[in-house]
């Protein structure tokens, strides 16, 4: 079953497993179109430090490139960065860096920002960035390993080395924030957006 009344489908700028589950099944029609930009760089060359506007940066780059590849279409783009304190945490590379980045969050409280944009042509229509506030328990390196060793692959996916909807469920103490933030799609606003441009049935 899809809601969406769109003459074409929604072009989701990335290739996230989380993102794409969300909008099936809120019942939306897309096809995905990864923008394959390089981030880190966009980043560095930005000068901006505050984790919520480099999140919609990326997120309104996503957007802005795939849209204009593909006109006449809306675009939506999506970034999440991972922040505690002042320090901004990227994918980890692998095994190590994984760990690393589980001992530096455990027994801390960090923020996630999630960023969603929409483009058409290459302009943009829409953005909305939310934040969800995570408290990871402390964890000593017996603990660490064992989940490293059971999230396999799926570690390096995600910003921080966990997966909420997955085993990182168990590194957690307190969260504040809504679901869809925290898998990184502001998905409430997105459909907001959507209904108001008349391309949802609801």
């Amino acid at each position: 079953m899809t809601l969406w009344r769109g003459k074409e489908p929604l072009v989701l700028a990335s290739q996230s497993s989380a993102r794409q589950s969300l909008l099936a099944n809120a019942g939306i029609e897309f096809e995905c179109d990864p923008a394959e930009i390089d981030e880190r760089a966009i980043q560095a060359t930005s000068g901006l430090a505050a984790p919520g506007d480099i999140a919609s940066l990326l997120a309104r780059e996503k957007a802005r490139v795939v849209s204009v590849r593909r006109q006449g279409r809306y675009v939506a783009g999506a970034d999440q960065t991972l922040a505690l304190g002042t320090r901004i945490f990227n994918k980890p590379s692998g095994r190590s860096q994984a760990a690393d980045q589980l001992r530096a969050l455990s027994g801390h409280c960090h923020e996630l920002h999630a960023a969603v944009a929409v483009a058409r042509d290459g302009k943009l229509l829409f953005e909305h960035v939310s934040i969800a506030r995570m408290t990871m328990r402390r964890l000593v390196d017996a603990e660490i390993d064992s989940y490293l060793a059971e999230a396999g692959a799926a570690l390096t996916s995600s910003v921080g080395a966990y997966q909420l909807e997955g085993l990182g469920v168990h590194l957690f103490e307190r969260i504040e924030g809504d679901h869809f933030t925290i898998l990184g799609l502001p998905l409430l606003e997105l459909l907001a957006f959507l209904r108001s441009e008349h391309l949802l049935g609801v």
